[in-house]
């Protein structure tokens, strides 16, 4: 079957499957045009079509390789939901998913990590809000010190942090003990001792966890639940 006679579907599959290729064994720079429609078997036109430009055709990759990851994510945090697994240990796992994922993936983790490409990624945001959830698990159990989002966004940075320092070093010189170190760092942070009602947490946990059930209470409208979280964001915010 000739790439004028292949199916769309398929003609798409093979254009993606060739830039990964391109992208895993030698970067973005490698993944031109004119070297994917050649190892794809199509003609340049045809990846005009299907991806508008190469920014296009690399978040298509990007996306690619991202699926199974994320998707598995998204498993975890709704097995986690249903059955017994602490909040924090979820948290745990997931970034050390996410770390094992940069390390093995550089090019595709340099893609999502872009300041410029990140903020209009499919892929990214989906990663980010599968955090979000979360983070959210954790601030439900009472055991957030910060708002929901400053907990979500300083766990990013240091995970986005860390694996580009750890991918700056050799293979065989780099220290994975800082995988959990960091991580402890952060929990540090972010995270109360023992759950609200279990101790002196403070005001701003006690503000974070109704602020996570406040969907939960039907005594309220929906207007009055709005205010409620407004107030809340409000004192969890507060750094004074």
């Amino acid at each position: 079957m000739t790439a004028g006679t292949r199916p769309r579907a398929d003609t798409r599959e093979a254009i993606v499957a060739a830039a990964a290729d391109l992208l895993g064994s030698a970067g973005a720079e490698a993944v031109t045009t004119r070297a994917v429609a050649d190892a794809a078997g199509v003609q340049a036109p045809a990846i005009y079509r299907l991806f508008g430009d190469k920014d296009g055709l690399l978040e298509a990759v990007v996306e690619h390789e991202l699926a199974a990851h994320v998707a598995a994510k998204a498993r975890a945090v709704r097995d986690a939901d249903d059955g017994d697994l602490d909040p924090v240990e979820d948290l745990r796992a997931g970034w050390r998913s996410q770390v094992g994922f940069g390390l093995a993936h550089p090019a595709v983790f340099a893609l999502l990590s872009d300041p410029v490409r990140a903020p209009r990624s499919a892929a990214a945001r989906a990663g980010r809000a599968v955090l979000a959830e979360r983070v959210h698990r954790v601030a439900r159990a009472g055991r957030l010190r910060v708002a929901e989002r400053h907990a979500a966004e300083l766990v990013h940075a240091a995970g986005t942090g860390l694996v580009m320092s750890l991918l700056a070093v050799p293979v065989d010189d780099r220290d994975l003990g800082l995988v959990d170190t960091m991580l402890d760092a952060v929990l540090g942070v972010v995270l109360v001792e023992a759950p609200v009602g279990r101790g002196d947490a403070g005001v701003v946990p006690a503000a974070t966890l109704l602020r996570a059930r406040a969907g939960d209470l039907a005594v309220l409208t929906a207007a009055e639940r709005s205010l409620l979280v407004e107030w809340l964001d409000r004192v969890a915010a507060d750094r004074s």
